[in-house]
């Protein structure tokens, strides 16, 4: 069998600044995507009326308690969380601000891919990694879509 040739191209390839800046985009969500994780299921554990704890917070995560504590540290150092002894984890002001906007992002990318069609199980789990990437425009193209659809 011989080589396959690749397909011409429909498009031509966006300019490099274009080009750099998705992937600069991807990037930064992939750095911010473990913090708004944590501090948003920080903030689930306390509005359930529990205590947001490091064992609840690596269970949830299918983590160990190592990982949880140098997380929970670096949470700390950058003003997201307090930690009192034997007690759970709290959110800062700033803690608090970063979790609302990754729950709203996540509740809309998940009601729109229920709207699509998607289960509400997987819609549920494709919209925790989606919600970290998706641009600003994006997420309101959805919330106009789901405006549109009711």
């Amino acid at each position: 069998m011989g080589k396959r040739r690749p397909r011409p191209r429909q498009q031509p390839l966006p300019t490099a600044e274009t080009h750099s800046e998705g992937f600069r985009q991807s990037r930064e969500a992939r750095r911010t995507s473990l913090v708004e994780d944590y501090v948003e299921l920080i903030a689930d554990l306390i509005e359930d009326g529990n205590e947001a704890r490091q064992v609840d917070i690596a269970a949830r995560l299918g983590v160990a308690q190592p990982t949880v504590a140098k997380m929970l540290a670096r949470l700390t150092a950058d003003g997201l969380v307090t930690r009192k002894p034997y007690r759970g984890v709290f959110l800062t002001d700033a803690g608090r601000k970063i979790a609302q906007d990754s729950r709203a992002r996540h509740e809309t990318v998940e009601a729109f891919l229920c709207s699509l069609g998607v289960s509400a199980e997987t819609a549920r789990i494709d919209a925790e990694g989606i919600e970290h990437y998706v641009s600003a425009e994006t997420l309101e193209a959805f919330r106009k879509a789901l405006t549109k659809s009711r």
